[in-house]
């Protein structure tokens, strides 16, 4: 996987290693806009949840067989609708392009045909593209436990954490890179990522790479990927801008759709009115106390409000954590471990989790701070009233 810059020997698959050189990523462009307080004023569809019925069975999947074994043991069950519909085209080498709300599979409906093929033909390589850190995790996780056994080796290149340690991954033969756009051209610049030899290529959550100001650097990534390669596009929405994207990168893809309504049928919503700093703390308060509210993500617009809000909550007697692009990578899994595991039950979080949280059990999202776009509001309600449980979703509106 490794070849000497200096010589341009090396084998034929693989990720190159050379110097560094710093590269910001963009901060988010989004435009902020006036959104009419009505529209977070919704009561949860009281209609009964219909369950997909899988056409397939994993089984009927033509995967090898260590894939199903460990499918078999990560103790899934059924395929869902987005999995039952992509992962047959997936394995047959053709391009997706997905159009799902997160929380419905999507990861295992394009990782479960990416590693087959890694471990199908040896010389194949893949990259998987996600908007934050914590999704590339999550991303990570379900790849090391679906490839278990398989030797497949890999690197995830994100921000807040040592260049030299993912160096190191690239260098002894990463085949599949998962990583945030930001860190991924970092790598590129510097010239220890060659994709040239890279095969396969999944963007997760487009749609938010679009809000957070990535999708230039995603142009300048899939420019280096060889001709010849197989894509996997997901998004919740499929703007004009997307739509050239994936025109652009995608040869005659194959549209799988199970986008579900405007926003979450399960969450109930409404807005809490105030007048002032100090009458919202208190409003907050009494909403965090009250019977039912289990486990709650309170997001706020500033890395710098988030931080002062976390501690305010821990001053008042409330099992709070932060998380936000000011802390370091391993200070963010902390807390968020810390919110999965129930040692605290209050995330004080900034955008740039709402697409990298995956908690089944959040009762409550609070939106203490007015989301910049009605995207971003719809992106933060998704995380409650998830596997089929009713959720509730509460936005601050000054009087």
């Amino acid at each position: 996987m490794y070849k000497n810059s200096r010589s341009g020997a090396g084998r034929r698959s693989g990720y190159t290693v050379y110097s560094s050189k710093n590269h910001r990523p963009p901060k988010n462009r989004s435009k902020g806009q006036v959104i009419d307080p009505a529209r977070f004023i919704k009561a949860a569809t009281a209609s009964e949840q219909i369950d997909y019925v899988a056409t397939n069975s994993f089984d009927d999947f033509a995967m090898h067989p260590l894939l199903k074994a460990n499918v078999t043991s990560k103790g899934y069950k059924a395929p869902s609708e987005i999995q039952d519909k992509t992962i047959a085209i997936g394995l047959a080498g053709k391009n997706v392009v997905g159009v799902a709300d997160t929380g419905t599979g999507k990861t295992a409906a394009f990782a479960l045909p990416v590693l087959n093929n890694l471990m199908r033909r040896p010389g194949s390589n893949a990259i998987i593209i996600a908007p934050t850190r914590e999704l590339a995790i999550q991303i990570e996780e379900q790849c090391v436990l679906l490839s278990k056994n398989s030797g497949i080796k890999m690197a995830t290149l994100i921000g807040g954490m040592p260049m030299g340690r993912q160096i190191h991954s690239l260098r002894i033969g990463a085949r599949l890179i998962i990583g945030t756009p930001g860190r991924i051209k970092d790598h590129l610049n510097q010239g220890t990522l060659n994709l040239a030899f890279c095969d396969m290529v999944v963007l997760d959550e487009v749609d938010r790479m679009l809000d957070m100001g990535f999708l230039p650097d995603v142009r300048t990534i899939l420019g280096e990927l060889p001709g010849e390669h197989q894509a996997y596009f997901f998004s919740a929405t499929l703007s004009n801008e997307i739509k050239n994207l994936i025109n652009t990168f995608c040869h005659d893809p194959e549209y799988v759709d199970v986008k579900g309504g405007e926003t979450s049928a399960n969450v109930h919503q409404d807005v809490v009115r105030y007048s002032g700093k100090e009458e919202k703390i208190e409003l907050l308060h009494e909403e965090l106390i009250k019977e039912g509210n289990t486990k709650t993500i309170v997001f706020g617009k500033t890395k710098y409000g988030v931080e002062r809000l976390a501690k305010e909550l821990v001053a008042r007697g409330f099992k709070a954590e932060s998380i936000h692009g000011g802390k370091t990578q391993g200070q963010r899994k902390r807390a968020l471990e810390a919110f999965r595991q129930d040692r605290s039950n209050i995330l004080v979080a900034t955008d740039v989790a709402a697409r990298g949280i995956d908690v089944k059990d959040i009762s409550h999202v609070i939106n203490y701070d007015t989301p910049q776009t009605y995207d971003d509001y719809v992106h933060r309600i998704g995380r409650a009233g998830r596997a089929g449980r009713a959720g509730h979703a509460l936005t601050f509106v000054e009087r």
